[in-house]
């Protein structure tokens, strides 16, 4: 079989990208053209990427780019804050029907074999691709609309779009057993034509760096760290919960959350009501070598999301020496399994399992130690290992 050439269809690459969506797609890509697939890789305006492993092209849509790249951090909001479709939310179901208006050209320029659609925003613009190409077309979903606002009140227009998207699809990828089930469930999928491709890690590219937050550490303090979008989805009002039972036993210990999001201020408030503000540090944003400094220093990696498709940031903190503690409600619970897991509603149990990583040593020393060597098995190869099987099949 000859090798297919793949339009990818995607909204973001880092360093332009606002969460996981981004790494995904470039993790999986970079690892695609490794195997000797010609990739051309769309994205809805014009950046300054250095990267030379693919061809970028650019529908160049006339929108407040800053936005653009942030969507993912406030889309969660949809529901509850914007009831018109003249509002933030039109605006980027717009942005994704324009993104569908100028994908044609490009599908002409280049013929692709195969086209390769990365959530909503690219669904309509894949659809198009594929009704111009004659081609089969692969819908990956990394999250869904019931995903991100934990099904508390979804934007009815994003749903509607993702679920024409997976109807028109030839495959569905969702990154997680627990999305598939909610694709199965809720929005009416052929189950025959989802396949479940769980994202990797190149763990081999993080590096021990210098200590972060050492003088809290020389005093005596232990380190958990919340680290993500600061949205519905990811929980953070039960790691604030949880970390107030904490507190009650070990009064030495600092709660960092690393990221941003629409609940930021309703998190902070929320640790000011419950008398925590000494024991919270908030971040921001951080990535690179910050990112990794943050994960280094932490006793333990807290991720308590109500919905996670899949939870990178698990493998991310196992390749930085972290022991984590996840959701069960997460793809990465049904792979990754030298980490600790909690129901994301169950505070006391997550309470329990923070107190026990803290004062027993050899628990966490046990957890970092298989977390890593079995992080080194869930790559970014593998994972492409799985698309290349569904690409042959559909070529």
């Amino acid at each position: 079989m000859t090798t297919p050439k793949v339009l990818m269809v995607g909204w973001e690459l880092p360093p332009y990208n606002s969460g996981g969506l981004g790494e995904a797609c470039y993790g999986l890509a970079k690892a695609l053209s490794e195997k000797g697939i010609e990739i051309v890789f769309v994205l809805p305006q014009k950046v300054d990427l250095d990267i030379d492993f693919m061809k970028l092209e650019f529908a160049d849509i006339k929108m407040d780019k800053k936005k653009l790249e942030n969507f993912y951090a406030a889309s969660s909001i949809f529901g509850k804050s914007f009831r018109k479709l003249s509002e933030l939310p039109g605006n980027y179901i717009k942005a994704a029907i324009v993104y569908a208006e100028r994908i044609g050209d490009i599908v002409e320029k280049y013929n692709p074999d195969i086209i390769h659609a990365h959530d909503w925003l690219t669904y309509p613009a894949g659809i198009v691709a594929k009704e111009l190409s004659g081609r089969p077309m692969i819908a990956h979903v990394h999250s869904t609309e019931l995903d991100r606002t934990g099904g508390n009140n979804p934007n009815k227009e994003v749903y509607e779009i993702e679920k024409e998207g997976l109807i028109v699809a030839d495959r569905v990828l969702p990154v997680g057993g627990f999305m598939k089930k909610i694709i199965t469930e809720r929005y009416g999928i052929n189950p025959e034509k989802i396949k479940v491709i769980y994202n990797g890690i190149n763990s081999r590219n993080v590096r021990m760096l210098p200590p972060a937050l050492t003088s809290f550490k020389n005093m005596g303090y232990k380190i958990v760290l919340f680290l993500g979008r600061i949205t519905l989805q990811k929980g953070p009002e039960y790691f604030v919960r949880a970390a107030s039972i904490v507190l009650k036993h070990k009064p030495k210990t600092l709660f960092v959350v690393t990221g941003s999001g629409d609940m930021q201020e309703y998190m902070m408030n929320e640790t000011a009501r419950l008398g925590l503000t000494d024991n919270f540090i908030y971040t921001g944003f951080l990535r690179g070598q910050e990112r990794d400094m943050v994960f280094q220093a932490a006793d333990l990696y807290v991720m308590p999301s109500v919905s996670e498709p899949f939870g990178i940031t698990a493998l991310e903190a196992a390749a930085n020496n972290t022991p984590a503690l996840i959701s069960k409600q997460s793809g990465v619970s049904e792979i990754f399994q030298h980490s600790l897991k909690v129901d994301f509603w169950d505070i006391d149990e997550m309470a329990s399992k923070i107190i026990a990583c803290l004062k027993y040593k050899a628990l966490g020393v046990d957890l970092r130690r298989e977390s890593k060597k079995e992080v080194a098995n869930l790559t970014w190869s593998k994972s492409a290992d799985k698309v290349l099987e569904v690409y042959r099949e559909l070529v």
